[in-house]
């Protein structure tokens, strides 16, 4: 079965009555963990942007406090993992405000961890390619809110 594209969903979904909508996203949500993740932002929590971020910040924490430091092997792996995490969260959301804060915190994150762990060259390349999302994500900002995250931007330079 061949997918639709969206523009012809959205012009059969303007013609269902609300029960039947209901249903039919009531059903895709049974289908797939991320689809029910993805209701579950857009109906509870797209109104409280900055309590969804400190949500997401708390689950990175718990991420980053299960990380195995005996091997950068395994170190890379954790990193990594929390890092899908976080890009699932930012496509919920959608917003460039919101992955700059999280990209942000993730990176202030990798500044705290172990001097050993922290100056690895793989490390130091997922640290360096988050960094460059950051600034671009920052650019399609407006100009005053630019400056306050190249600011935040700046000082982990300082600190890595």
């Amino acid at each position: 079965m061949k997918a639709l594209p969206v523009t012809d969903i959205k012009k059969e979904l303007n013609h269902l009555p609300k029960d039947k909508l209901i249903t039919l996203c009531l059903r895709l949500a049974r289908f797939k963990k991320e689809n029910k993740e993805l209701l579950t932002f857009l109906l509870f929590e797209a109104h409280d942007i900055p309590g969804y971020i400190a949500s997401v910040k708390q689950e990175v924490d718990e991420q980053i406090a299960t990380i195995n430091f005996n091997s950068v092997y395994f170190v890379k792996k954790s990193l990594r993992k929390t890092l899908r995490i976080i890009s699932k969260y930012i496509r919920y959301s959608g917003a460039a405000v919101v992955e700059i804060e999280l990209l942000l915190y993730f990176c202030k994150q990798v500044t705290k961890m172990d001097e050993t762990v922290k100056y690895e060259t793989v490390i130091q390349k997922i640290y360096a390619a988050q960094k460059k999302k950051i600034t671009a994500a920052i650019a399609s900002l407006h100009e005053d809110l630019q400056y306050d995250y190249l600011k935040s931007l700046d000082e982990l330079n300082d600190d890595f």
